[in-house]
């Protein structure tokens, strides 16, 4: 499952898509915010987008994995499994992504194919965020589904990528979680190999 992703979106390009979207942008935002990395990997600190209390959505910099439950064994919980579920009560979020990546293969390095989203300058993927504890950073997790068409060749799940006309129905949940929490049709994205497996 996607455990890597990339943000290389231009600060005014985001503002743009906001003020399009009627998002807002709180004044206190600035480019610092929305830091450029090529790779994004669990542990590391990302930008997320999540409602303020006046209804403007905000960058906020969190953790990339909610830390394992309390008496379990295993790392960080990065990606989250949406079918079936409801998230009235959860705080959810967006993440903002110019790329996200899956890997195929056994032996390492692995294959690394990268998705970007076509109709759109960048991509957000549907999440949730808790609270940090202790002296540790807010954290997030990914949402997945069952793969669409362009990520099944690769992988078996794939995460929720929420058009930009539908951020606000999920960070507000004014559409039905089963009407956004499914894959994207055919296509949606374009894949590269970015890296082929070792022999």
């Amino acid at each position: 499952m996607c455990n890597d992703y990339e943000q290389h979106i231009a600060y005014a390009e985001y503002c743009k898509m906001m003020q399009d979207l009627e998002l807002g942008i709180p004044s206190h935002q600035t480019e610092l915010d929305l830091p450029q990395s090529d790779d994004i990997k669990i542990g590391d600190i990302g930008p997320v987008m999540r409602s303020t209390d006046d209804g403007i959505v905000e960058l906020s910099p969190m953790k990339f994995g909610f830390p394992p439950p309390a008496g379990r064994k295993g790392g960080p919980v990065f990606n989250f499994r949406s079918e079936g579920r409801h998230f009235s009560d959860s705080r959810r979020c967006l993440i903002p992504a110019s790329a996200f990546f899956e890997f195929t293969g056994i032996k390492y390095p692995k294959a690394k194919h990268r998705f970007t989203l076509n109709a759109s300058t960048f991509l957000a993927i549907a999440g949730l965020w808790r609270e940090g504890v202790g002296n540790q950073p807010p954290s997030f997790t990914m949402l997945t589904t069952t793969p669409g068409p362009d990520v099944a060749p690769i992988h078996d799940r794939q995460i929720v990528v929420l058009q930009p006309k539908d951020w606000r129905h999920w960070l507000e949940l004014t559409k039905d979680e089963s009407d956004l929490l499914r894959p994207l049709p055919e296509g949606s994205f374009s894949v590269e190999t970015v890296r082929k497996r070792a022999d």
